[in-house]
């Protein structure tokens, strides 16, 4: 198969066209679900019915034709069509940090049976170009890390890897295994606060928050903050395990749209094994809440302990930035 020349401006080529909110929405979500059915987790099958729901949406659609750059949705995007199907997709998602815009492009996708001739290459380009046109220069995707061939893409287009991270998953059980330890859970004390934030800042950097826009605050001690959690209805836990008075990880339970609500902490000495202790005691005591809970950690040498409390990996992602 041959590749597609690409000239100055990428978008020149009679395939490819700026995506339309009006009539694209629901043939994009077919072709996101063909190609990422088999990875795709309980937030991912939701995302690609809610796109379905909102181009059936005539409210919804003269709403976004008006926010396309003020909201995080993937509203903008490119397209890659021949003979009236689309074929080939990537989508610009906007989001604001700290004043600073950034924008994360996502969802390239590229039906099975026309891959390999450079569409995806194409329309990762004009998704930086438009990017550029905007003035934009932070700009993020993420990757599958069993897709050596998009990674490679990716690199050749100036992206630098800045972190891996894997999505896990459990089913809660009241009755799970527990472990023969000499950790004690315990209600996280007002005065692991500092070291818990310590670590919590080293394990989801300053660096990508603003893709989950979560503020660890909410999870520190003291009235003001227990009167806020209660007025806003938040009904956050939080766990410790302690072995002969000292701290070696957190797990803090925030209720929220998102798959993974669990955030753990622990320091670089920690023993592995508390945070299997701590994931374990979150299984049973959340089991009358959700069916399912999750968690997002880097990929560390912690990767045994979750597993060993029950976690099963959804999928590793490699977080890429545009450095050239």
């Amino acid at each position: 198969m041959t590749s597609i020349t690409l000239t100055a401006r990428v978008d020149t080529h009679p395939n490819l066209r700026p995506l339309s909110i009006m009539r694209d929405l629901p043939a994009v979500a077919d072709l996101i679900e063909l190609c990422f059915s088999g990875t795709m987790d309980i937030e991912g099958k939701r995302y690609v019915q809610e796109m379905r729901r909102a181009g059936r949406d005539n409210s919804f659609i003269k709403w976004a034709n008006r926010a396309t750059e003020t909201t995080s949705l993937p509203l903008t995007g490119y397209i890659w069509e021949e003979n009236g199907d689309i074929i080939g997709n990537a989508s610009l998602v906007p989001f604001r940090r700290n004043k600073q815009r950034i924008y994360l492009i996502a969802n390239v996708a590229v039906h099975p049976s026309h891959r390999r001739k450079g569409i995806a290459r194409a329309l990762t380009e004009r998704a930086l170009q438009h990017a550029h046109e905007k003035k934009v220069t932070n700009i993020w995707l993420h990757v599958r890390a069993d897709n050596p061939e998009a990674v490679e893409l990716y690199t050749k287009l100036g992206f630098t890897e800045r972190a891996q991270r894997t999505s896990w998953q459990a089913v809660t059980d009241r009755h799970a295994p527990g472990l023969e330890t000499d950790f004690a859970i315990t209600n996280r004390h007002p005065l692991f606060w500092q070291t818990q934030l310590k670590w919590l800042s080293r394990l989801y950097p300053d660096q990508l928050a603003w893709h989950r826009d979560l503020d660890f605050n909410s999870l520190q001690p003291g009235l003001w903050n227990w009167l806020y959690l209660l007025f806003v209805d938040m009904n956050v836990r939080q766990w410790a395990a302690v072995r002969k008075g000292q701290l070696h990880a957190t797990l803090s339970w925030i209720p929220n749209r998102r798959s993974e609500s669990l955030f753990a902490s622990a320091g670089e000495r920690s023993d592995p094994e508390a945070l299997t202790a701590l994931l374990t005691q979150a299984r049973r005591e959340l089991y009358h809440l959700y069916p399912n809970i999750g968690l997002e950690f880097p990929v560390s040498e912690f990767d045994n302990a979750i597993r060993a409390a029950g976690f099963k990996s959804q999928r590793t992602l490699i977080w890429m930035q545009a450095t050239s």
